[in-house]
Order: C-alpha cells, then structure tokens, then sequence
C-alpha cells in the first residue's frame, strides 16, 4: 500500500532533505523512524528536496509498505521516533497512482526575513537578518517580470542538473509584516537555489543597489553571473505543495502573522 504524509522540519541541523550517506538528512531521519514503526525497510520519495538549512511546513512525502496501520498510527509512532526538529503532520492512505514529486502541480516557497539592526535570539534559525532600508513597492515591481514561463537560467545553482531551466512561475508577492520582509513564490516546479537567488537581486533592487530595468535585463539575459547573490538558506520554507482534488490530501493550516497564507 502507498501512504503519503505531511512533514515539517527546521533545517538547520540537516545537510538538506536528500539521503547522503556520510551526512545527517530529513530524509535520513525519517526513513529510520519509519522503519521503525513499518518493520521493515522504508524509502521515501519528496515533493521537493530542500537545501542545507531550509526549513518546510508543508513538505509532502510518500512511500510503499506492505505492513498496515492506521493514518493515525503512522503520524503518533513515527513522531516518537525522529529529533525534535522534525515532524509528521499528517498521513493518509493513496491510490499507487500517487506520487509525491511527480503528481505535484506547484509548490510554495516563502522567504521570511526580519528586517532589524540586531539579530534575534528567538527564530535566530528561522529567519535570515537583513539590515538596512528596503523598498517593498520597487522588488515588487521588479518580481511582476518573472511571472509566467520563462527561461530561468538567471537563478539557476550552477551545481543544477536538470535538463530545462524552463519553469512557469504563477505568483511573487512581496509584502511587510512590521519588522519582517516576506517573499512569497510559487511555481510549478524549482530550479536549485532558485527561490534564494530570485530573492538575492531582488533584495539589490530593495536597497537601492540596482534598478528595477537592471533586474529585468539581469533575467532577460539568461546569465546567472548577472544576478544578484544567493540569499541565505535561513528563513526559507517549502510551504504548500498543490495536487490535483482527486487525492484530497489534508492541509495543514499556518497561524500567525509570520506564516500566514
């Protein structure tokens, strides 16, 4: 039988969500869990495979076992098992037709960044601090570019090793929530680092480094040595992942000014 769960994580203590076999990994962390509950060896596939220090609260995951137990079961057991810093949300039995990576029509990605002189020590690992004046109407202004299929060659990791840098973004919206800057994305798919470096020239455009036409001909250009730097792993989050209605996945809902939809 196939089961797909929702997880959340803060990525700081993971060398990312893939499986490595010399470094620690939510992937890593949960499979061991769930092996543990299951009785037998699990492997897991992802929507998304988050970077070192990038967290998730809408993460989607699914895997194949022959051993049954309730949806509830899977959540309460496997919890009990994985590091603080990692946990199931919810578990619900699929059709095989299922897929957590390739049924996936979007994902959501936000970019929280407490905009202060000082550091915080609560969230210290859950936002990324940017000092300084930043204009939200002009990295707006400067994001309406990237919207729709494009050529995404701009923001793409060099390390990338996906065949097209074609992707289809379907909304940016940059807002301030009092000390906070919020980078809200979504998209059909991501390239590596992709969200980070989209946020990076933004962030130049922000603080009056660079112009909203120098963003649109940086990206027109296809020229990733163009761009602006990659922003910070901290304070990025895989929110939401979109699947079509047949699969009626849970939700988890996000409270609070910081993570609100």
């Amino acid at each position: 039988m196939r089961i797909a769960l929702g997880v959340e994580y803060e990525g700081s203590n993971y060398a990312g969500f893939q499986r490595q076999s010399t470094l620690t990994t939510v992937q890593g962390e949960l499979e061991k869990a769930l092996s543990i509950i299951a009785d037998e060896p699990i492997l897991l596939q992802c929507a998304g495979r988050t970077d070192a220090g990038v967290n998730a609260t809408g993460q989607v995951v699914h895997f194949d076992v022959t051993k049954e137990r309730p949806d509830r079961g899977w959540v309460m057991g496997t919890n009990v098992n994985l590091p603080n810093d990692i946990a199931i949300t919810w578990a619900k039995h699929v059709d095989d037709s299922f897929h957590a990576r390739f049924s996936a029509r979007a994902r959501r990605y936000r970019y929280i960044i407490q905009n202060t002189l000082n550091r915080p020590g609560i969230l210290c690992k859950g936002v990324s601090i940017y000092q300084g004046e930043y204009d939200i109407d002009l990295m707006q202004q400067a994001a309406s570019y990237i919207i729709g299929e494009h050529d995404f060659s701009s923001f793409r990791a060099a390390e990338d090793e996906t065949k097209s840098s074609n992707r289809c973004v379907h909304f940016v919206n940059v807002s301030r929530i009092g000390q906070y800057i919020i980078f809200d994305i979504a998209a059909n798919a991501f390239l590596m680092h992709m969200v980070r470096n989209i946020v990076g020239s933004l962030l130049l455009v922000g603080n009056g480094t660079k112009t909203v036409d120098w963003f649109k001909q940086m990206f027109d250009a296809k020229d990733r040595t163009k761009a602006g730097p990659t922003a910070k792993p901290y304070g990025l989050y895989l929110v939401d992942v979109t699947y079509p209605q047949e699969f009626n996945l849970p939700k988890r809902e996000c409270i609070g000014p910081i993570w609100m939809p």
